[in-house]
């Protein structure tokens, strides 16, 4: 599989068999995702086959996929709030009577079998909207069930449920594997994998590594599979002389989304954040820019707690946060180059209420060159540009607010390999200018080039605070998949 041009699969082979649990498992970026969905028709190969009972067939929809007994369960479930729960097993395929009236009798009853079926206790007539995410997967599980799937592909669907919930989901699974269905089983959390699988795929960068069956392997074993590469020969960050304290951290939680959350990041270093989808890394720099509100902690700047109840505050006490998603949260594509990097300091720039169009101008140009981006005229529209180049026009708008603390969230996403050097030749630049860097990446290889420390995080917990010389891809990833205390 290719998007636009750049292949995320590459001649992976993999067999799902009736009465088989069958876990997928990579590094975030492996691939597992967009196999699921190459299987359950979301989206259409461009190399390779793909059989069903031994026909070779062409998926141009999920639709077709579900016709022919092959459904996707999804991490965020793909329900209609405000139908009810029967509604939604039986979307678009209501069961009619004779003069065309959806059956509505049929329906619930047909809808609360299914459910008892899978031992779930709702209530078929119930509005959707508040029902837990647990209950939500359940509602799409019926609706596969109420078509007769028996190839399952279930994402990462654990991610967002309790230990209560997970063994529920496991002893449904279960019930159904052994009623003959094919499951494939997409998951980050290892020792999940290693106690509902009969059969494990590993996949690293787009690539089949190997496959393993769990109870003659162990987890240091795959995540060695997963990392796969020389770690010793990468070029490793050199530890800086750090200053004081910038950006301290305390007991940080939101709800159930993370807690106590503590770190601090020095003058001059670069900390990086690692952990899998999920984890809470993003919900933690959002709550810490104001974007959304802690329920519990402090937060402090050079020793002076600060309340930071939006964005707005937190530029004002010197923060800055370049988002994970560039195109939605970090510019506004139609506008100049030039407009978008002024964004974040309008009021300096206005005068008796009228922005100052030449002095917008000079700072794109300031930028241009200390960035060195590439560009015809800074007031083209950003929309024109390259990926690693809309990167630095939303670095220039937030350093242009001076900050004193840089938070970047996936910095190099979706850049290619040339670009994502020169954003690391910047970050180590602004390091020793003295800023104070919070660099979140799902990409390890980046995590352990570029930091100074690095901090990991698992389900909401930092759980890792790891100098430069202790991390190595295997001790992050085995404090991300919550195997420290197993890990040798």
């Amino acid at each position: 599989m290719a998007f636009g041009g750049v292949e995320v699969l590459k001649g992976v082979d993999i067999d799902l068999f009736p009465g088989e649990v069958h876990g997928l498992i990579g590094e975030n970026g492996a691939g597992k995702s967009t196999l699921g969905k190459l299987i359950a028709g979301v989206y259409r190969p461009t190399g390779g086959t793909l059989s069903i009972k031994g026909v070779v067939t062409q998926l141009s929809n999920p639709r077709q996929a579900l016709d022919l007994g092959v459904a996707l369960i999804h991490q965020e479930p793909l329900t209609f709030p405000d139908l009810d729960v029967a509604e939604n097993i039986f979307v678009g395929r209501q069961p009619r009577s004779r003069t065309g009236q959806i059956d509505w009798a049929t329906m619930y009853r047909s809808a609360q079998e299914l459910l008892a079926s899978l031992g779930v206790k709702l209530n078929a007539k119930a509005k959707v909207r508040g029902l837990g995410v647990a209950d939500q997967q359940m509602i799409e599980m019926a609706a596969a069930l109420s078509q007769h799937a028996k190839v399952l592909i279930l994402d990462e669907t654990t991610a967002s449920l309790t230990p209560k919930e997970v063994a529920e989901l496991f002893a449904i699974v279960r019930r159904l594997r052994d009623e003959g269905c094919a499951i494939a089983f997409v998951s980050h959390r290892l020792d999940e994998v290693f106690e509902i699988c009969d059969r494990i795929t590993v996949l690293r960068d787009g690539e089949k590594v190997g496959e393993r069956i769990p109870a003659q392997s162990s987890i240091p074993e795959v995540v060695r599979m997963m990392v796969g590469r020389d770690v010793a020969a990468a070029e490793r960050a050199s530890s800086p002389n750090s200053g004081e304290v910038v950006l301290d951290v305390h007991q940080l939680a939101q709800g159930k989304v993370f807690s106590n959350v503590s770190f601090q990041v020095r003058k001059g270093e670069i900390v990086g954040m690692a952990g899998l989808v999920g984890a809470g890394r993003t919900d933690v720099a959002e709550a810490i820019f104001g974007i959304t509100t802690p329920t519990a902690g402090t937060i402090s700047i050079y020793g002076k707690e600060i309340t930071v109840r939006n964005p707005k505050e937190a530029m004002s006490e010197g923060l800055a946060l370049v988002p994970e998603d560039r195109q939605h949260h970090g510019l506004l594509l139609p506008v100049s180059i030039a407009e978008n990097a002024s964004l974040a300091i309008l009021r300096s720039l206005t005068k008796v209420g009228m922005v100052q169009k030449n002095k917008v101008t000079e700072n794109a140009e300031t930028y241009r060159g200390k960035l060195k981006i590439a560009l015809h005229d800074v007031n083209q529209a950003v929309k024109d540009l390259s990926g690693g180049n809309q990167q630095k026009v939303v670095l220039s708008k937030w350093l242009l607010t001076e900050p004193k603390v840089l938070i970047l969230d996936e910095p190099t996403r979706g850049i290619d390999i040339g670009a994502k050097a020169e954003v690391h030749r910047l970050m180590r630049e602004l390091a020793d200018s003295g800023l104070a860097i919070l660099m979140i990446s799902s990409d390890l290889q980046e995590v352990l080039t570029v930091s100074d420390r690095v901090l990991v995080m698992r389900e909401g917990q930092l759980v890792k605070n790891l100098a430069l010389g202790d991390a190595t891809e295997e001790s992050v990833m085995l404090a991300a998949t919550g195997q420290v205390a197993n890990a040798s």
